[in-house]
Order: C-alpha cells, then sequence, then structure tokens
C-alpha cells in the first residue's frame, strides 16, 4: 500500500470516528434533556412523600421544596425544609445519620416550632433482618413511640435504651441499633434548640 493510499485511509477512519463521537455526544445530550425533568419530578415527589411521613398535612400550607436552607451542623453540611401555615412557621424538616451495627442509619426528623417531634422516619439502612429492621416503621411501630417527645418529655438524661439507664426500649438480641437511632435523634433536638432561632425565622423561597 503507497504511502498516500495509507494517509488517506486514516484520514477517513479518523474523519468516521470523529462522526461518531458527536452523533453518540448528540444523543446522550437528547437523552439528557428528554428524562431531566422526568427525573427531577420523580425525586420531587419522593422527597414530598417522605415529608408526608412525618409531617401531618393540616399544620402547613407552603411548598416545602421551595424553602430548601443549607445548615452547617457538628457532624456536617444538610438541607433543610421550613414548614409554615397561614405564614407562620409551625416547624421544620431535616436528614438525621445514626451510626448503626451494619452502618449508617439514613433517617428524617420533623420538629415543631415547640420542639415537640412531629415524626421520625428511616428511610435507609443495613441492620440485620429480623432484628435491627425493627426501626422500619413498616416492620415495627417503634420509631412512632418518638412522635411528641421532646428535650424536656423525657429529660435529656433519660434520652437512651432501657440497658442504658434511659426511657426507651431495645431490641431483644439487637441493642446497638435502637440506641444508635435514640443517639441521633436526641443529638438531632439538640442541634434544633441550639439553631432555633434559624430554624424558626421564615426563609426566604427558593428560586429552584
Amino acid at each position: 500500500m503507497s504511502e498516500t493510499s495509507l494517509q488517506d485511509r486514516l484520514g477517513y477512519q479518523s474523519l468516521f470516528l470523529g462522526v461518531v463521537v458527536f452523533v453518540t455526544c448528540a444523543l446522550l445530550a437528547f437523552a439528557y434533556q428528554m428524562t431531566r425533568e422526568p427525573i427531577r419530578l420523580a425525586l420531587e415527589n419522593d422527597l414530598l412523600n417522605n415529608f408526608s411521613q412525618v409531617l401531618p398535612a393540616e399544620i402547613y400550607d407552603n411548598n416545602l421544596l421551595e424553602t430548601k436552607t443549607d445548615i452547617q451542623a457538628p457532624w456536617g453540611e444538610f438541607s433543610w425544609y421550613q414548614a409554615s401555615l397561614n405564614d407562620e412557621v409551625t416547624g421544620v424538616v431535616f436528614p438525621l445519620t445514626a451510626y448503626g451495627y451494619a452502618g449508617d442509619i439514613e433517617m428524617l426528623i420533623a420538629v415543631r416550632s415547640n420542639g415537640e417531634i412531629s415524626g421520625v422516619r428511616v428511610l435507609v439502612h443495613r441492620e440485620t433482618p429480623g432484628l435491627g429492621d425493627k426501626i422500619e416503621v413498616s416492620r415495627d411501630p417503634w420509631i412512632t413511640e418518638f412522635n411528641g417527645l421532646s428535650l424536656q418529655d423525657p429529660p435529656p438524661s433519660d434520652w437512651g435504651v432501657k440497658k442504658d439507664g434511659g426511657v426507651f426500649d431495645q431490641f431483644t438480641g439487637a441493642t446497638i441499633t435502637p440506641r444508635a437511632v435514640v443517639a441521633a435523634i436526641k443529638r438531632g433536638l439538640e442541634f434544633f434548640e441550639a439553631e432555633k432561632a434559624t430554624f424558626l425565622t421564615p426563609v426566604a423561597l427558593s428560586e429552584e
């Protein structure tokens, strides 16, 4: 094969490869544009569904998603959401992480403006099936026992499982998991009290 023919062939292959890459990128960009909005809506609906499990609909009339705000906590930065009724702040919702037997336990907590827990739900965990998974509301009502509680009822010294001198039940054969959840909820309430002025000041609505 002559040098000229080889150069022509290499040039053709380079051009062909460039066309393939361009077309592929164009298709990926098109697919992203077509799926971006449905994915965003699905994520928002999932988040709103989680909110509805910890925050009664009758205590807010605003769009929680519009109030998304970031805050720095001792354990890291997270996003929180503010509930209001007739323009008066009624509570907040924010994530918590407990450190369980098998790894992180991701939770969501809603706290009313008076410091009482509106609800807590476990979203993601890897605790032992049949033992630690009783933190799931679908497995056991244990997590609902925190509804209506605060740092005043019970007092901070009682925020622990009974095995540690606290007032909360542990699970038979699984103490580490409920101990971690109780500690995380207490930590969340303490942070709410420390940042109450921030949490209960009406936030500027997000433009997202």
